[in-house]
């Protein structure tokens, strides 16, 4: 009789790259979309505690500076430590913000919910973008490769724009609507988590592990004007989506006397489906077609935006936010692809940190010097200076990607 002590162990079951493919597309969605459903419910925790609309962006910059700490320390080590499990440990994370959000719903816990949840998405980002790649090369190989990045780049946005339609849906209608959403969250994180622990590695691990350094870019030199071209440009893009993760309630109520938190969501919700939208709708045109139409569009609801607010014009606020997301869309998708093809597949990982590294630093400095701005501007004026600095760094990034 055999001693089950010496039975085989059945092996740990995996997916297929396939399926996997779709696993990491969902489980990235899920940590994005939690890390904008705080969006409308700032103003609660606003009204609940007193304090001014410069706390909030203090609260939202916590975030940012924890996507860029993490980007520049550890964006680039799945490229050896494996993309799998660099996922799992971000997706955890933001389980781990979620957490904080329930147990301390006080300023300095919200600092550090956000501080956490940003360094899971620092470690998500780029990770999870070159894992969806690498997936679908050996699920469909034939493929063409600009199919993934596709995909990739609408998952992001996608998955940024249901956050706030969640948390405006649960700001309105749920009983306790500074605990649900996180619970909800809670859970989706903990069972994508598991999700990510069956899909199958596509980095062989070195048996011996490189010296550790922080983030770098890896590039030839003829390369770089391109890619600083392409990271001033995402740093554009990503300040217009941070403009409306942190302030559109605030706006909304100051320069058009709209309190609705579920409007508030909905503004947020619009402008990242838009960004989603305009991937999928002009995902036919050359790259640099979709570049030079994502800046049009980018540059006409920067200028809707704030002659919006200033004439209190609830429709064009959203057709602006819709239009200047459309273009956020396509010019961050453009950066994407420009930035891929740069690189070579073993430093892939780490460039596309670096891309991302720019892209969040534009979440921290205009929203807030736009936040701060608010205490002796009107929104309007505030959102006129914003403007005209995106409309600069927009005319400085244009030629060096488009030349390329």
């Amino acid at each position: 009789m055999l001693n089950s002590a010496t039975l085989p162990r059945p092996a740990f079951r995996r997916i297929s790259h396939g399926r996997g493919f779709w696993v990491i597309a969902a489980a990235y969605a899920a940590s994005l979309a939690f890390s904008t459903v705080p969006t409308p419910l700032y103003v609660l925790y606003q009204q609940r505690d007193g304090f001014p609309t410069y706390v909030v962006t203090i609260v939202f910059a916590a975030y940012a500076v924890g996507v860029m700490g993490s980007l520049y320390l550890a964006g680039h080590v799945s490229d050896w430590l494996g993309r799998r499990r660099v996922i799992l440990a971000a997706t955890l994370t933001q389980a781990l913000s979620a957490t904080l959000f329930l147990a301390w719903p006080d300023v300095p816990g919200l600092i550090l919910a956000r501080l956490v949840g940003g360094a899971g998405i620092g470690a998500l980002t780029a990770t999870a973008t070159a894992h969806l790649s690498e997936l679908r090369a050996v699920a469909r190989p034939r493929e063409d490769h600009g199919r993934a990045g596709l995909i990739a780049t609408v998952v992001n946005m996608g998955g940024l724009a249901l956050g706030p339609l969640f948390g405006g849906i649960f700001a309105s209608y749920s009983a306790e609507p500074l605990t649900t959403p996180f619970v909800f969250f809670l859970v989706l994180l903990l069972a994508s988590a598991i999700a990510v622990a069956l899909v199958p590695e596509t980095v062989e691990r070195a048996e011996e592990r490189p010296a550790y350094r922080p983030q770098r870019v890896s590039l030839p030199s003829s390369a770089r004007p391109a890619f600083f071209g392409a990271a001033i440009g995402a740093f554009a893009a990503f300040a217009i989506t941070g403009l409306f993760m942190a302030l559109t309630p605030t706006l909304l109520a100051q320069g058009m006397h709209q309190n609705s938190r579920l409007l508030a969501g909905f503004a947020s919700f619009s402008v990242f489906l838009a960004a989603a939208a305009a991937q999928v709708v002009f995902a036919g045109l050359a790259r640099r077609t979709q570049l030079r139409l994502g800046l049009a569009l980018m540059v006409t609801g920067l200028v809707a935006l704030p002659v919006a607010v200033t004439a209190s014009q609830l429709w064009l606020f959203l057709a602006g936010g819709v239009v200047a997301g459309a273009g956020v869309g396509l010019g961050f998708r453009a950066s994407v692809a420009t930035v891929a093809a740069l690189a070579e597949p073993p430093v892939r990982g780490e460039v596309l940190a670096a891309l991302f590294l720019a892209a969040y630093a534009g979440l921290v400095l205009p929203i807030l010097i736009v936040g701060i701005s608010l205490i002796w501007l009107p929104s309007a004026w505030a959102l006129i200076g914003f403007s005209l600095l995106e409309l600069g760094l927009l005319a400085w990034s244009a030629p060096k990607v488009l030349t390329r």
